[in-house]
Formats: C-alpha cells, structure tokens, sequence
C-alpha cells in the first residue's frame, strides 16, 4: 500500500478526503499490523517522502505504543511486546537511523517514538544496545545528529524509571549531557537539547549528587548555562535549578549564595520566561521546607535525617526586596485572563510561600513598602502593596496580623468602593477575603469582625457585587470566607439581620448578563450554598423560600428547547449549580426536625426535577443532581422508596459510567445513601446493584479510586437487607478476599501508593463490618464462620505492616469487635489463636484518638463475651 498519500490525505482540508484516509489507515492496522508499523517507520525515516508524511507516520507510531488511559496504555504494550522480534529491530533501526536525517521535525518525532520503544523494553531487559548506539552518536560530527540523540536521552530518561538503567550507563549519559551543555559546545541547538535533556536525567543522578565532585561539575554547568547569551537555554538551565532544588535540597548549601545571586540578577534584569523561573527556585525551595517543617513539627534533634536548612530563612533580608520589586510589574489586563501568569504574579505567590515557611518573621520586612505604597497615585504601587499584605497573611500568627488588619481594614473597605483603579479593587477584595480565611473565625481569639464594623462590612461586599465580573467574583468569594467563620457560632449568628439581603444580591449577581466571566455565577452559588451551610435556625424560614426560588430556577433550565452544543453545555453547568445548590438547603433543612417537616412537602417536585435534569442527557448521568438525590433520600428515609421505580434506571446508568469515574463514584456513594434511607426496602433492586457493582469490581477499566467505595457499599447493602445477603455472599466473600491479600502488604510502595492501600484496606473492612452487623441474631449467622479465619489474617498482616492510618485502624478494631459480636463463642477460640489480635486491641486501647480508644473498648467487650461463653 502506497502509504505517502494516504498520510497527506489525512491531513486534508476536505473533511470527506480526511475520512476516507483515516479510515484506510484504520483498516491497514486492523488487518496487518506489522506492515502497517513497518511502513510507518520507513515512511518517517526515508528522506525522500515530504515532511508532514513523515511526521503524521511518527505520530502514528507514537498512538501505536501509549495511551493515556491506563487500560488501553497496558493493552499496547502487550500488543508491541509480543510482535515478531524481526519486525520489532527493523522498526527500531529505521528510527534510529531518521536521527541522522536532516529534516528537524523528522528527528524530533523519531526521538519521542525511540523514548516510548525503550519505555516498554527497557524494563524487559530488551534493546539493551540501545544507550550504546545513542552514546556513539555524541561523538559524530553533524552538530544535528547530536542534537537529535541529546533529545531522544532526555525523553527516553522521562519515560523509564532510574532502577532499569544501570549506573554505568547512567555516568555516561550525564557526561554526554553535560559536556553537550558546556560553553566550548559550539552549536546552539545542541547545548539546548543537552540542558533539556539534564532536566530529564537529574532523577538518575542520585549517585551522582552524592559524589562532591561530580555535584560540583553538575552545579557549575548549569549555573553556567543560567548566563548563556540564548534565551531559551537560559530558561531551561533555571529549569533544571527548579528540579535540583526539591530533588536534591538537601545536597544545596554549598551553592545557595551563588544560586541567590544569578536568581536575582535573572528576576530583575532577564526576560519574563528566565524571571518566572528564577523566582520557581525560591517557591520550590519554600515547598520543601514548608513540607519539612509540617512533618517534623519544627523540632529537629540533632541527629535528624532531614534538617531543614532554613535557606529562607537566611535569604530573607534580600529575598523579600526582590520579591517586594516585582510586585510592580502588572500587566494591564492580567485580571481578566483567566490564564494569566507573570513576574508580579508569580513574585507575589512567592511571597505568600515566603510567609508560610518563616511566619512571623516576614511582617516587619514588608510592611514598609506597603505604608509606603498604599496612598500614591499611580495604581500600579497601590495594587502592590495590597498584594503584598494579602500575600503575608498566611503563615504569620494572629497575635501579629490582627493589629495591623485592625488598622487596614476601614482603609480596605473605603478602597473597595472608591479606588479609580479596577485592578486595585480586585486584589483588595482578594485580600479581604484571605483576612476573612485565616484571621476570621472560632478559633481565633481576637475577632476583627465585630457589632460596630458588621454592617459596613457586608454594605461593601454587596455593593461591590455589582462592580466589574472580576472584582464581583472576589467580592463573592470574600463574602464565602465571612460566612463560613461563623459555621460554629451556635444559635445566633451576626449574619442573621443580613441574611435576606446577602441571599437576594447573590442572586442577583447569578442573573447578571455577564456573569459567565470570571467564574462569576460560580462563585456566586458556591458563596450562596455556604451562606445557607453555615445558617442558624433563626434563618430557617428563608432557607425554605429559597427552596421554591431555586426550584423554579432549575425548572426554566428545562424548558429550552433546541440547543447548540455550547448552549447545552451551559445549560448543562447552570444545571450543576443549581442541583448543588438544592443538595446544600436539603442538607440543612433536613438536619432538625422540624425544618424537614416542613421541606418534606417540596419532595415530590424536587425529585420529579431531577429526574428531568436526568432525562435531558442521553448518555451520561447528572452528577450533581445524583449527589443531591443522596442528600434527598437521607432526609425522606423510607419514603423515598415510591421514587425508586423511576428512579432505577439513572442510578443504573451511572453505576455503568466507567469512562467518567467521578460520577461512578458519586453514583456508588449514593446507593449507600438509599441503603440507609430505605433499609429493607432496597431488596427489590439489589440483584441489579450487586451485578453491575461485582461488574464494576471486575473490570480493568474501571479507575481504581472508585474500588474502595465499591466495597464500602457492599457493607451498606448487607446492613440494609441482614441475611437476605446471603445470596451474594459467594460472590461479595472472594472478591473481598484477593483485594484484601493485594492491600496487606506495601512493602517498597511510595506515599501515593500507602493512602490507595489504606482507602482500600478501609473499603474492605467496612464491607465486612457491615456483613457481620446485618447477621447479627440471625439463623443463618454460622454462614460466615468460614471466613473467619481469613479476615483475622488480614488483620494479623496490616498490624504486622504498621502503616495503617487512624481511620483504618478504627475500623479494622471495630471489625474484631462485630467479628466477636456477631459468631460469638465461634469467634472465640480463633481470636484467641490469632497471633496479633490482643496486642492490636491493647495499641487501640492505649490511643491518643478518641475514637479508636471507644472502637477499641467495644471491642474489647464484645471479645470477652464471644470467649467467656
């Protein structure tokens, strides 16, 4: 097959001429796909062919061997994997030979494709020839082919993990890297690719850094590369500084003068890419020790593994001038992209990074230049000293902030309302709402907010509700901080002579012809569901019009007709908020009684709402609206069970949604909301819900984040129908048993890893709570003996793991408690024989956490009684 034509057509304007050569191309790969790899990668490497041939055929290539998703990323490694090995070299030497073309689009294709071949083999101990072949390259004498080679080392070190690459291999590929870097390295292109690829190579060079030597020549390099006269080596040699400085912190006090001295020449003189990624070395610098100081508490012994070096600490006196500088270097419009990233942008989040890790210590280092910029007349000085003071505000005590925003405040209210300036009115209303997020609330002794300063307050946010969409959306987002500081103020809350007013402007803002900027109508639900979260019952007959106003809201929704695709996804995003916004005022009128009395006669309309916001999608659920029928069905409990039949068909539906696994999810957690609200009136629906759960379970594609849930809700269905589990047993039992074997051990596994095997450990456990509670004092009890043995193994090996986090152990104490409750003296004599279980309940019982000492003492009863019998 004549495979030029069929690549150039593919590109085509002509949608038919596109169609059809997609469509060949497809029936080529379907029906030989080693003819169809073959002459893709001699498409790329023949000279002859034009360039975008060549480069679609490496495109191609590259869809041929990865994936996002991780299912079918697995199903293409296999598939290249068990290709006939003749094939396979002839592929791999036409792309190594197309590093050598003189086409830059066709090398640079060609080096990702060698990067994803090397990703699947090299871990199988295949193409080990591969890094020998690259290194040769180096050494030949077109500067292009050496450039070529640099970028595919740099993309094949990003795709493999350090452990498949031998140290060896490993200092060969840093010397040519480094030495492609260096100033006698004539060629432009090369010393970019060589300082790109380092980026890559620096997770390989953990031996590396641990030689002084070796570090000094590393650190030399790039801080040489830091003054290249090119900008975009330049750029990336800070970027490898970024990368140096959280992966090797620890190696950097030798160099952290040096480093301070080229970062702030960079911020102050060199174009904006170079200056934005001098100022990342500090942000990176303050996350680490942020992250060191959060772990450690801030007390070191003298002997710790991971000092902190306290480099902002001692860079302070000059770190916070340079930051402090570049607060003045606004762009015009950045308020209103919602994209935008620049110098003062990213110097102020620096700043706010600053302040975590010193607290205290920032404050008088920056309040100079806000006095003395505050009151000039150019805008630009006005916006920086209110950034500077909003970016402070986290990380410093109360003690020390609340006289200074005692003092700020009246001045913030008045520039809110009357700075000629929009862009200063968007950082002051962004600054009031962080006085409102970290100095406003019970926990803080000294209130800023008080009777005499109330009212003022809330006129200005109101007010400046109606301003541009940008300062609007911060004014909403202010007022969200103010209302959730009162969240604990008991029955009475200074908000309430406000409430109807407050409720009535977000409103009004929802309906704003231009509310679609900014994230305005956003932010205005998202403030209106927090207003009514943390109202007081004095506010409870409001909250119950508003029930009325929303419905009809989302009922107008419903009544378009015809929609263009953008608008259905408006429509679709109106829908969401308004659901959310239902799901919150549900929540709150149904946690006293007799609020949901009164709520309770809106349920049939509600539901009868959602339920259309449902059918008005064809393939996929509503997720908001699935949440809010949760909070719905927890607040009608057994009445709902007369929405079931309609309802059936959508809770299916989601449960099937493996591609969108966030509505699976939300779907999973709301038939446990149905569980408890119908208990044994669920049974008519549980053989769908268990097959479509065991479905779920069993399927590959499924996101892993949604098992845990999965066997949460079997525990909800068995203490919802009792022994009526019983036929689902010899499914739900195997299941629980292979994913309980797979979450006993962690040996090797990183953070990440331990929090999935935790959520999932809790999963498993809850599932078995819920099974013995539901046969409990049942006939049919002596079923579950079998599995006895089993379950206390598990929690014999998560004792010995000793990573369990607090909510796992809770419940894995629990589960020995309802494992004695339910089979009594059955349980006995195996809890006795069981290697751990007594000094597990002894730990529990010794907790500082209050509820793992009350599982514990459960336990500790239920045990005694299952052994004395």
């Amino acid at each position: 097959m004549e495979v030029t034509q069929v690549l150039l057509s593919a590109q085509a304007v002509d949608s038919t001429v596109r169609k059809h050569a997609e469509e060949t191309l497809k029936q080529f790969q379907e029906q030989n796909l080693p003819g169809f790899l073959l002459s893709l990668s001699a498409e790329l490497a023949s000279e002859e062919k034009p360039v975008d041939s060549r480069k679609l055929a490496g495109l191609i290539l590259k869809n041929a061997l990865d994936a996002k998703e991780q299912h079918r990323k697995y199903e293409l490694v296999q598939r290249w994997l068990s290709l006939d090995v003749a094939v396979k070299s002839q592929i791999k030497a036409c792309l190594l030979q197309t590093l050598s073309s003189t086409v830059a689009d066709a090398r640079s294709t060609a080096s990702q494709v060698i990067a994803k071949v090397a990703g699947i083999e090299l871990p199988q101990k295949q193409w080990p020839e591969l890094i020998g072949s690259l290194l040769s390259n180096i050494h030949q004498v077109p500067p292009h082919v050496k450039q070529a080679t640099l970028e595919t080392l740099g993309y094949m070190c990003e795709e493999v993990v350090p452990e498949v690459v031998d140290q060896d291999q490993v200092n060969k590929i840093l010397t040519a890297v480094v030495q492609g870097m260096n100033d006698n390295e004539g060629n432009i292109e090369v010393r970019l690719a060589a300082t790109r690829a380092l980026y890559n190579a620096l997770g390989f060079a953990q031996a590396n850094f641990s030689n002084d030597m070796e570090r000094d020549y590393i650190m030399r390099v790039v801080c040489e590369a830091t003054l290249s006269p090119e900008v975009k080596i330049r750029q990336a040699a800070f970027e490898c500084l970024v990368s140096i400085g959280s992966t090797y912190y620890e190696k950097l006090a030798p160099y952290i003068q040096d480093i301070f001295n080229i970062t702030s020449k960079a911020v102050r003189e060199d174009e904006e890419p170079v200056a934005l990624q001098a100022i990342e070395f500090w942000s990176s610098i303050c996350d680490e020790e942020i992250d060191i100081l959060e772990e450690y508490g801030g007390d070191f012994t003298a002997d710790s593994d991971v000092p902190c070096y306290y480099f902002i600490k001692q860079a302070l006196p000059a770190l916070v001038p340079m930051l402090l500088e570049t607060l003045l270097k606004q762009e015009e419009d950045q308020d209103q992209d919602e994209g935008a990233w620049n110098l003062a942008m990213a110097g102020g989040t620096c700043l706010g990074l600053v302040a975590r890790t010193v607290g205290d210590d920032i404050v008088p280092l920056v309040m100079p230049f806000i006095e003395e910029n505050i009151t000039k007349a150019d805008w630009r000085q006005r916006e920086a000293a209110t950034y500077a003071f909003g970016s402070i505000l986290e990380g410093p005590s109360p003690d020390k902030l609340t006289p200074i925003v005692n003092v700020a405040l009246s001045f913030m209210l008045t520039a809110l309302t009357k700075d000629p300036s929009s862009h200063v009115k968007d950082t002051t209303a962004w600054t009031l709402g962080r006085i409102f997020e970290f100095l406003h609330g019970s926990t803080v002794e000294t209130p800023i907010i008080t009777p005499a300063n109330c009212q003022q307050i809330i006129t200005v946010l109101l007010q400046s509700m109606k301003d541009a969409p940008n300062v609007a959306e911060k004014a909403c987002g202010a007022l969200y901080f103010l209302a959730q500081g009162y969240e604990d103020v008991g029955s009475t809350s200074p908000l309430t002579p406000y409430f109807q007013e407050i409720v009535q402007s977000l409103l009004n803002v929802t309906h704003r012809e231009d509310a679609g900027e900014s994230r305005l109508r956003t932010a205005a639900y998202e403030t209106l569901n927090e207003v009514v979260r943390c109202s007081t019952e004095e506010t409870a007959r409001l909250v119950l019009e508003l029930v009325q106003v929303i419905m009809a809201e989302l009922h107008k929704t419903l009544e378009a007709q015809k929609l263009s695709s953008d608008e259905r996804e408006k429509q679709n995003e109106l829908q969401g908020l308004l659901c959310g916004c239902l799901q919150v005022i549900i929540q709150k009128l149904g946690a006293s009684e007799p609020t949901k009395y009164a709520f309770l006669q809106y349920a049939d309309q509600i539901m009868n709402l959602f339920l259309r916001v449902f059918a008005c999608r064809s393939a996929t659920v509503h997720e908001e609206a699935m949440l809010a029928i949760g909070a719905l069905a927890y607040a009608t409990g057994p009445n709902f069970a007369k929405y079931m039949p309609d309802f059936y068909k959508y809770l299916e539906m989601g449960l099937q949604n493996f591609e969108e696994y966030q509505v699976c999810a939300v779907t999973v957690g709301v038939v446990g909301d149905i569980c408890r609200a119908l208990e044994d009136k669920i049974l008519p629906y549980c053989d769908g819900i268990m097959t479509q759960l065991l479905k779920d379970l069993s399927s590959n594609q499924l996101h892993r984040s949604v098992k845990p849930p999965i066997f949460s809700c079997f525990g909800d269905i068995a203490l919802a129908i009792g022994e009526n589990f019983e036929k689902y047993l010899m499914y739900a039992m195997p299941m629980l048993q292979s994913a309980a074997e797979l979450s006993a051990h962690t040996s090797g596994a990183d953070d990440e890893m331990i929090e999935y095997t935790n959520l999932l450990r809790n999963g498993i456990l809850e599932a078995y709570s819920g099974i013995f509670q539901g046969f409990k004092n049942s006939p049919k009890t002596q079923l579950l003996i079998p599995y006895a043995p089993h379950i206390l193994q598990f929690l014999d090996s998560i004792y010995m793991e000793k990573d369990m986090d607090d909510v796992v152990m809770k419940t894995a104490i629990g589960v020995l408690g309802d494992l004695a409750d339910t089979l009594g003296s059955n349980a006995g004599s195996l809890i006795q024989q069981s290697l751990s279980s007594k000094d597990f309940l002894n730990e529990c019982l010794s907790s500082e956490d209050h509820l793992i000492k009350e599982s514990a003492e459960w336990a500790r009863l239920a045990i005694s009684r299952a052994i004395s019998v």
